[in-house]
């Protein structure tokens, strides 16, 4: 047998005898995998999910339709009506997103002034249609009554970089 037969022999015996100490050394070590369904990682407060729009505190709407979502979306998936109610105020008779043309940016709710459009920490909203990905203004205020205590502290934790 000549030497480099032994030398490469060495090396591999070598190279199998780590690799196996290094797959013992993880295997009794506290596992970083998720069982993704049942069990879910922390989110960032400033991860971008699922729109919604806001109510304030008594229930009103806080979108004053300024329309500066509308005119910031860089693809022009936000669309908005507006008219003026009895009282002198605008709000929305009409906000649509269409969530196929969305990139999730979040400049739509950095223009807003009220915090009346968020993203929030959905990210679970697959759907079988393409039709159903069309949120109209009644879905996205519902998705706002469902996440409200979630995006209010999502808001207050991110206030001191905005």
């Amino acid at each position: 047998m000549s030497f480099l037969d032994r030398t490469a022999r060495s090396l591999l015996l070598t190279e199998l005898v780590s690799g196996l100490a290094l797959t013992f050394r993880y295997m009794f070590r506290r596992k970083v995998t998720l069982n993704y369904p049942y069990e879910k990682g922390p989110l960032s407060p400033r991860f971008r999910g699922e729109h919604a729009l806001r109510r304030y505190p008594n229930g009103e709407e806080r979108c004053i339709a300024c329309k500066l979502c509308e005119a910031i979306c860089p693809a022009q998936a936000i669309t908005i009506e507006a008219e003026p109610r009895a009282d002198g105020s605008r709000r929305t008779t009409r906000y649509d997103i269409d969530m196929t043309k969305c990139i999730y940016c979040g400049l739509c709710e950095e223009a807003c002034p009220v915090d009346a459009i968020v993203e929030g920490p959905n990210f679970e909203f697959a759907t079988e249609t393409r039709e159903e990905l069309f949120y109209d203004k009644a879905r996205l205020l519902a998705n706002g009554e469902r996440w409200e205590r979630e995006l209010a502290e999502r808001l207050r934790a991110d206030a001191p970089y905005r």
